[in-house]
């Protein structure tokens, strides 16, 4: 007798109510004779199961019987299905089958308040792929590899031992230990190529529990923007504490490597940015915007 095909026979009347033995056989793909055994040995495991015969009868549970006594308050089994149905929009496969069995166990609804969408509005093709790999690679501790494409536009073989997935910044990034590096990195899974998963399994905990702030990029500075009026929106989305000048512009304050993703982002914002300090960062792009300008010659 496998103790799956008692569970499942649960959940089915937990979801279900009252169910007729042929139902059940279906469901369960065993024999009605197999359904009624079944049956009585949850009944002896001391589950609250009971048979009825006639017109509407049928095999069901005690109307107050549930599997979650006292485990988890109202608010946490809320919290718990809501994330669930965040995560749908991520794997929707196992999330749908885990949201389905909880709810039911939980005795509540679906939670339905939360709609979360992570894809965005050009996701490459393969990303789900690659999360989907990684996921797996984090639960089962296995060991990765892969293709890296750096901020300075090199491709480098990577291989990490996956601690977890993370979204940041609208996009998704892989934080484990790299191996080249010899530390914790977060990796996009954007720039990933080639990723595949090893055989080899690792054993590293501790790291876990290091501060995110640890591993935070080290050559941060400070960067000082004066924005047109047209980019308000873009100041509200992406500055806490932006200051609006009396013609309507802003001077917004940040952090930010030097280099590439500090010109990207500059970049980004067209005509409609001016860079004030400090004063190596604006001669750096001053340089690369002429540098742009010859192309154009």
């Amino acid at each position: 007798m496998q103790v799956s095909r008692l569970f499942a026979l649960v959940y089915a009347l937990l979801e279900k109510g009252t169910m007729t033995a042929s139902e059940l056989s279906e469901r369960l793909q065993v024999s009605v004779r197999t359904v009624y055994r079944d049956a009585e040995a949850l009944s002896m495991a001391g589950i609250p199961i009971y048979m009825s015969r006639g017109r509407g009868g049928g095999i069901a549970l005690l109307p107050e019987f549930s599997l979650d006594k006292a485990v988890l308050t109202e608010q946490e089994k809320s919290e718990v299905l809501s994330s669930l149905h965040a995560l749908k929009k991520v794997a929707p496969d196992t999330s749908e089958s885990a949201l389905k069995k909880l709810g039911t166990l939980f005795n509540k609804p679906e939670a339905d308040w939360l709609e979360v969408d992570f894809s965005a509005w050009s996701a490459p093709l393969g990303e789900r792929e690659r999360f989907a790999l990684l996921k797996n690679a984090v639960l089962e501790k296995r060991v990765v590899s892969f293709l890296y494409v750096s901020n300075k536009g090199e491709t480098l073989v990577r291989v990490v031992e996956p601690f977890k997935l993370c979204f940041r910044a609208q996009a998704w990034y892989l934080y484990g230990f790299c191996r080249a590096r010899k530390a914790c990195r977060f990796f996009k899974l954007r720039r990933m190529r080639e990723l595949a998963v090893l055989n080899e399994r690792f054993q590293r905990d501790s790291i876990l529990s290091a501060k995110r702030e640890d591993y935070a990029p080290s050559d941060l500075i400070e960067v000082t923007l004066q924005l047109a009026p047209q980019a308000a929106s873009r100041v509200l989305e992406e500055f806490e504490n932006a200051q609006q000048m009396e013609d309507g512009s802003f001077l917004v304050y940040f952090r930010m490597p030097h280099g590439e993703p500090l010109f990207q982002y500059v970049l980004s914002f067209g005509e409609q940015c001016e860079v004030l300090s400090p004063a190596q960062a604006r001669q750096e792009i001053a340089r690369r915007l002429k540098k742009m300008l010859e192309r154009y010659e």
